[in-house]
């Protein structure tokens, strides 16, 4: 019965697909956020999302709480339709689509031949981070958790080996073993840390314990290098800002939950800026 589900959303996505195709990317990605805006809430709780809303801001109006989730539903939408078109992100005209704010910054790591670990979240089209850094000539491997759907995961997994970054790590101990390869090539590392994990560590985000990866702790500690905050934010449409923020250098003796905590911190910051590009229906404080 699960594969036959999963067969079913499969064959939906692909004839969505063909049809954005078709369409192009500027409609697609503006249809597809209207469609998000009404069939979203069927497939992820309300009570989850606006329970983790709630969280973050306390005092929010009702008003203000539904606006919020739906511009997130049509902002998940609208990446839906994008992954579509990501070629055209790295090679074609949406390429001029995204500005970067931080372009020396890049530029300094890629000249020194630098690595560092780039951290973010599920903002905006949080797929373009990776995407960017590699196209810009850093040498990068990135972390993902595969889909569930099987069918589905063989499709985003070529898609971002294709066209977002080809050093796609899976996580777990397979990986791993990648992952530290890579390091000793001198290959930076992107990551979202912004999801609950069953192995990190508790953290405070915003004010109230949560499961975090120690992922980023872990190379740092390691590998004695840096860490790169990177915030993606979705202007209008299909125009994107990308504002690569300074290099963090923690002390040596700084402990797992001191540079977790921190870069919680800096994702509460991203977050506020505009909440409504960020997914809550991740049940973040489970």
């Amino acid at each position: 019965m699960k594969y036959f589900k999963y067969l079913i959303q499969f064959l939906l996505v692909v004839s969505l697909f063909l049809i954005f195709k078709i369409l192009g990317p500027r409609l697609s990605s503006y249809l597809s956020g209207k469609i998000f805006e009404l069939i979203g809430p069927f497939f992820r709780s309300k009570e989850i999302i606006h329970s983790n809303i709630k969280r973050a801001f306390p005092k929010i109006n009702t008003s203000d709480l539904k606006k919020m989730t739906r511009k997130m539903w049509n902002n998940y939408g609208r990446v839906f339709a994008e992954y579509m078109f990501i070629k055209n992100f790295r090679y074609g005209h949406l390429a001029a689509n995204i500005k970067i704010e931080g372009q020396e910054i890049l530029d300094d790591i890629k000249n020194k031949n630098e690595q560092v670990v780039f951290v973010s979240g599920h903002f905006s089209n949080f797929e373009l981070m990776a995407l960017t850094l590699e196209s810009n000539g850093i040498k990068l491997s990135t972390i993902y958790r595969p889909l569930n759907n099987v069918f589905l995961n063989k499709i985003m997994e070529g898609i971002r080996k294709k066209y977002i970054c080809k050093n796609q790590i899976k996580k777990g101990i397979g990986g791993l073993k990648k992952l530290l390869y890579l390091k000793k090539n001198n290959f930076s590392t992107a990551l979202m840390i912004d999801q609950r994990v069953s192995e990190g560590i508790l953290s405070n985000f915003f004010n109230q314990k949560a499961s975090t990866t120690t992922i980023p702790a872990q190379l740092i500690k390691k590998f004695s290098i840096n860490i790169v905050p990177v915030y993606i934010e979705r202007i209008n449409g299909l125009n994107f800002k990308i504002i690569i923020n300074d290099p963090l250098n923690f002390r040596k003796e700084a402990s797992n939950q001191d540079i977790t905590d921190k870069l919680n911190k800096i994702l509460e910051g991203m977050i506020i800026k505009k909440p409504e590009q960020w997914i809550w229906s991740h049940n973040r404080w489970k």
